[in-house]
């Protein structure tokens, strides 16, 4: 194959390399700012400051809600152990389907234990925001 064969090679693998999409991995030294984030949206949320709350969301969940008050009514009816919780133990950082998820267990306002998957979005800052959660009803706290 020769130098020309081999350095062709080299070039595919590293183009290859390059058009992989990126998969996120989770990195202990992302959690503080992670929990941070998670943390001053729940601070906000008992504070009913819609404004705020909504501006730790990611672009593409401000969008899907447009304003602060569509998205803060939305976790009113929707995320009563997220809006109201009685207690809140953050979990494990995970990577789960190419996506960073902390988990975060909740003791709702029913007292009923919940455990919470935030799907986190590194911004082009670097900064995170939240982008989307999920509720395991189940109430299983090993997770």
């Amino acid at each position: 194959m020769g130098l020309v064969g081999d350095v062709v090679g080299r070039v595919l693998v590293f183009f290859l390399l390059v058009a992989m999409p990126a998969f996120a991995q989770a990195d202990d030294a992302d959690k503080p700012a992670i929990v941070g984030v998670i943390q001053k949206q729940l601070d906000a949320f008992q504070g009913d400051r819609a404004a705020e709350a909504f501006g730790y969301a990611s672009p593409d969940i401000q969008h899907l809600f447009g304003t602060p008050d569509k998205f803060m009514a939305m976790v009113r009816q929707g995320y009563p152990p997220v809006y109201r919780p009685r207690s809140v133990d953050f979990r494990e950082l995970v990577t789960s389907e190419g996506r960073i998820v902390q988990k975060v267990l909740f003791v709702g306002p029913d007292g009923v234990p919940v455990i919470a998957e935030y799907f986190m979005e590194r911004q082009p800052d670097g900064s995170w925001r939240i982008d989307g959660c999920r509720l395991d009803r189940s109430g299983d706290q090993s997770a």
